[in-house]
């Protein structure tokens, strides 16, 4: 009778364990499960939109949970016009996200007003809260805005986690 052997695994190998940092894996697992709160402000929401849809499909980014919720979002996409009216409320609402938080601006008018040069908006959403990555267009592909996400996903996994965790 022939000797039973596991197949696929080999632990003289592969091991039992796994040597890593901690703040390598926590970053790689916050890296890959960035859920974005959609601040769809004009028509670069439909781009947002298509992003989310299964053609660009940002879900192999891990960030397919769009969450309506400040509470339980990572990032925050602004897309479109963000008018001075609307400046409060954007402002009120990366208050509410819990941290660490990121902001992508979607666009050319997230990012500087666009073409709206006018007493009523906003020329750029970075005048009121911090922005982590610019997306250029007017309104931007859906793959400009998956790349944004890959290097915010980048910044996010060189972050030092522990380093800036408050001592006890």
């Amino acid at each position: 009778m022939p000797a039973w052997s596991e197949i696929g695994y080999d632990s003289k190998i592969e091991g039992d364990f796994i040597v890593t940092r901690i703040d390598a894996a926590l970053n790689w697992f916050r890296k890959n499960s960035l859920w974005p709160m959609p601040m769809g402000l004009a028509c670069c929401a439909i781009e947002l939109m298509a992003a989310g849809a299964s053609r660009f499909d940002i879900s192999r980014f891990g960030s397919e949970v769009m969450r309506f919720s400040p509470r339980q979002s990572d990032v925050m996409i602004v897309a479109g016009t963000v008018t001075y009216k609307m400046a409060t409320a954007v402002k009120r609402i990366y208050d509410q996200m819990a941290e660490p938080k990121w902001v992508i601006a979607m666009g050319a008018c997230a990012s500087t007003g666009g073409m709206y040069r006018s007493y009523s908006v906003l020329q750029g959403v970075d005048n009121i809260i911090p922005v982590d990555v610019y997306v250029a267009g007017c309104p931007p592909r859906p793959e400009a805005l998956l790349d944004a996400l890959i290097k915010l996903q980048n910044h996010v996994q060189h972050e030092p986690l522990l380093a800036t965790l408050k001592k006890a």
